[in-house]
């Protein structure tokens, strides 16, 4: 008999546009999702990650129960959670009694909660008395909190989602929102076919998916944002096309901005960016005389060593314009995170404190303290991302709590995150997904509840608060991470303040909004107005909204107010400054990173998921084909990328979207499905000196290509997270190594490896064991001269199994005959051949293009031929229809038919 199933309203878990979703579930178990009609962030949409939320279930993948070593060479034992945390609790205690305070830090994350993120500020600043807590938050939305306080005096985005459609020209600036926001994205589309006078102007060095729609495409050389927005700047002055009664009324600091800007002409400017003349002037044209002006951007302009630069640069050209607090206008930076926002206001990094407070501030600290009734918030600075695991590897930091983030794939230069976490006296690491790159570190485990099973609050990229729901309950012994930090703050309490009444009483997520709430009263962000119970009934709210309100805040500064000493925004006059790391002879390419369409950060929750791999099925460095020629490189060959801090085995393709003299490489591979610490081997950690932030962006690099003959292809479809588990530790015996996902309705493993010599005997047969051809129905093929070996396994009818070694022509058909389902019996003779294509020339289905319906390149190709346009392509194919994600490709495609 079959539960009834039942709908709950929440929000999405990646990125900031907080989009509502529909979880349908029977109280147990969750059995698919959709985009809720009636939220404002989405309107019913959702991207290829959001409408696959309910396939990260995987409990093989998930952490279930409390672990705990007592020595770093001892394997982690299950424990209760009782003992874990009493063990967490006495460790914390006697370091904090031997070294002080500081010896301990807390590194939580913008997919926390806000209940989450106030009960981790409480702990640490009240109770441990240290300002050593920050969030990944800061390696991507630091630099754009800079930005707004520096410029307006509040970290407050000022827009709002709606003035995407009502704006009539848009500056994208270091985002492409069509794969890291593509329901904005969606809603982009929607507006320009209906307004196609909209402008659009998108600055990236790539030609990227998000240029499809751009009237002008500045690919400016990485890093060089600053001169860009001072160039525009210059000719918008030259030209008269400032709103000089604005600038007089509203703001201060102009004239040494005006005299700053004066030496980057259109010549200079052009030269340094590396775009022409005629383009900038185009650019400066269209943001001049347009009526509204909105800029959007994200992690290409916050993710450098000036990124707080470029904010304000950006900001400058608001203030110049009046292109602020009306409608279609301001600027709007898109948020990384799901509620990265949620920490910000509650003080989650190391320098700020709850309500947009200052922790360097006395006053701010002094009326903290009183609400919490504590004598004193600590003084001494707490450690940013980038300086806190740097302490942690000098042993200045001698415990360290980890909550729902993977710094050992996240941070930049790797190889010193990993040496921190493996010198650390004890690591406690809060996560859902046991099979993050970051869990291997842990001495004390602790499992979290995950998205769909925990409640509270999130704040999307517009100000806008949403409830979150819980549908159904954690699995095993998860539990909520507010519910855990509450839990082992009272047990440290009995160590550090004895016999004193609770800061912790909670008894539930709205019992910790509700005192966190009254921190905002009369602030920037003022949230006192809003508790769950109001959210429920009138649905996500904007703030500021304060006690007594009856709706949110769709807009800031309309009155030209601003919340700084004078009531002004500030023009801020930062000169450019190039990137750090310059283009020479050992490291003669500019190396950057980015989002793939279906994958998002670290890929802990998505990279459990086989279809998002369909798309892009592994790690692979992007660069000019230019570049191939001059180095005689062929696409599909492997290379040596290399920095001044490590190197990675990889496969190099041809790619026009991509400058001569660069190189670009997704930044979601880590350890766990590349060989080598993955991508943040190569970043480098020099910050923005205001924001903290890392240069995740640039790096200087070079590639070599790497002969490895002797090569490993396999595939093995059922139990998948298991055998990644086990099959990972073996492939360090090889130079490349690649682990990702394959497949639909048939998940499966993916393995591809390759080596300078073959490996023993025996490790190929533990391998052979791993994937299931070691006995029964296999067929099998061994050359033991030529080091060649080959293993199909078939049953029912179809294949199950693959392994080819030391020589795999045939990798792509079997692989595409295994997502067929069939291996008939005229086929079988030919499995094992060294054949690059199946007898009788069978077309394979390809890249997938478009993720949710399951639609191949080769598929839409075809169809294209037949003389299909994009609407012909949606109708038949039903390509394009869900999310939209793959439009801009299937336009691509489309383009390269000759008319």
């Amino acid at each position: 008999m079959t539960r009834a199933t039942e709908t709950t309203a929440s929000t999405c878990c990646y990125c900031g546009v907080g989009c509502g979703v529909l979880i349908e579930h029977d109280g147990a178990t969750i059995h698919g999702v959709a985009g809720d009609p009636n939220h404002p962030a989405n309107y019913g949409r959702l991207c290829s990650k959001g409408s696959t939320l309910h396939l990260t279930g995987d409990l093989a993948a998930r952490a279930l129960y409390p672990e705990l070593r007592l020595g770093k060479a001892l394997a982690r034992a299950r424990t209760d959670w009782d003992s874990a945390l009493d063990h967490a609790a006495a460790v914390f205690a006697e370091t904090i009694r031997e070294h002080g305070p500081d010896s301990v830090a807390f590194y939580i994350s913008g997919q926390l909660l806000t209940e989450d993120y106030y009960a981790f500020n409480k702990l640490a600043r009240a109770l441990v008395g240290t300002n050593n807590i920050d969030s990944n938050s800061r390696l991507c939305m630091s630099s754009a909190v800079v930005g707004y306080k520096r410029s307006l005096g509040a970290d407050a985005p000022p827009c709002s989602y709606e003035d995407i459609e009502q704006s009539d020209c848009l500056l994208i600036a270091g985002s492409n929102m069509a794969y890291a926001h593509p329901v904005l994205f969606r809603r982009l589309e929607a507006a320009k076919a209906q307004r196609p006078e909209i402008k659009i102007i998108v600055v990236d060095p790539r030609r990227i998916d998000t240029c499809e729609l751009a009237d002008l495409h500045l690919a400016i050389l990485p890093g060089t944002d600053v001169a860009l927005c001072h160039g525009i700047l210059h000719i918008l002055l030259w030209e008269g096309w400032i709103d000089r009664a604005f600038i007089d009324t509203h703001t201060e600091g102009f004239d040494a901005l005006k005299a700053l800007v004066r030496d980057y002409t259109p010549a200079a400017v052009a030269d340094i960016c590396g775009i022409s003349v005629e383009n900038l002037q185009s650019c400066a044209e269209l943001i001049g005389k347009a009526p509204s002006f909105l800029s959007l951007w994200c992690m290409g302009l916050n993710q450098s060593s000036s990124g707080s630069a470029k904010n304000s640069a950006l900001i400058n050209l608001h203030l110049a314009t009046g292109q602020i607090g009306k409608v279609g206008a301001g600027p709007f930076s898109l948020t990384g995170q799901p509620n990265a926002m949620g920490g910000r206001e509650t003080g989650s990094l190391a320098n700020l404190l709850p309500g947009h407070r200052e922790a360097g501030n006395a006053e701010h600290r002094a009326e903290v303290a009183a609400y919490w009734g504590v004598d004193a918030l600590p003084e001494a600075p707490g450690l940013s991302a980038v300086e806190l695991f740097e302490a942690v590897r000098t042993g200045k930091v001698k415990a360290l709590w980890i909550a729902c983030t993977n710094p050992a794939q996240s941070m930049p230069d790797q190889s010193k995150i990993h040496e921190a976490l493996a010198t650390c006296p004890f690591v406690v690491v809060q996560e859902a997904y046991a099979t993050t790159e970051t869990c291997r570190y842990a001495d004390l485990l602790l499992p979290a509840a995950g998205w769909g099973e925990k409640e509270g609050s999130v704040t999307n990229s517009e100000r806008r608060v949403s409830h979150v729901r819980r549908a159904v309950p954690a699995p095993a012994e998860a539990r909520a991470d507010w519910a855990i930090v509450c839990d082992f703050a009272r047990r440290l309490e009995q160590h550090l303040r004895p016999g004193r009444s609770s800061l912790f009483a909670f008894a539930s997520p709205a019992a910790l909004f509700d005192e966190y709430k009254v921190l905002t009263a009369g602030r920037d962000l003022d949230l006192s107005g809003l508790s769950h119970a109001l959210l429920d009934d009138l649905g996500p709210q904007q703030w500021p909204f304060p006690a007594g309100a009856s709706a949110g805040t769709p807009r800031l500064y309309g009155d030209g107010v601003f919340p700084t000493a004078s009531g002004r925004a500030r023009f801020v006059a930062d000169a450019y400054r190039a990137p750090q790391e310059k283009r020479e002879a050992r490291y003669p390419l500019t190396l950057n990173t980015g989002r793939l369409r279906d994958q998002w950060h670290g890929m802990s929750r998505t990279g459990t998921v086989a279809r998002l791999f369909g798309h892009v099925e592994e790690a692979m460095l992007s660069l000019h084909p230019d570049e191939l020629r001059r180095r005689r490189l062929a696409s599909g060959e492997l290379v040596r990328l290399r920095s001044r801090r490590g190197a990675l085995i990889l496969p190099v393709q041809a790619d026009e979207s991509v400058r001569p003299g660069q190189a670009f490489l997704p930044m979601h591979w880590g350890d766990r499905f590349l060989k080598g610490l993955g991508t943040n081997v190569l970043t480098l950690p020099a910050c923005d000196p205001l924001s903290k932030q890392p240069e995740l962006k640039h790096a200087g690099a070079e590639v070599e290509k790497v002969e490895l003959p002797w090569q490993l292809f396999a595939l093995v479809e059922g139990e998948v997270q298991q055998r990644f588990a086990e099959l990972r530790p073996l492939l360090e015996e090889f130079a490349y190594a690649s682990l990702t996902l394959t497949g639909r309705e048939r998940p499966a493993l993916l393995v591809k490896a390759a080596s300078p010599v073959p490996p023993d005997a025996a490790l190929l047969a533990r391998i052979d064991a791993l994937l299931n051809l070691d006995a029964g129905p296999v067929l099998a093929y061994d050359d033991p001269r030529r080091t060649v070996g080959k293993r199909v396994r078939i049953e029912d009818g179809r294949i199950r199994a693959i392994r080819l070694t030391g020589e795999t022509a045939a990798r792509d058909w079997l692989k595409a005959l295994w997502e067929e389902g069939r291996a008939d019996a005229e086929l079988r003779r030919w499995l094992l051949a060294p054949l690059s294509t199946p007898p009788g020339g069978a077309a394979a289905k390809g890249r997938t293009v478009c993720s949710c319906m399951n639609v191949g390149e080769a598929a839409i190709r075809a169809g294209i031929e037949r003389g299909l346009d994009l609407d012909g392509l949606k109708q038949e194919l039903k390509c394009g229809t869900s999310c939209g994600s793959c439009v801009p490709e299937i336009k691509r495609l489309l383009a390269t038919v000759p008319a």
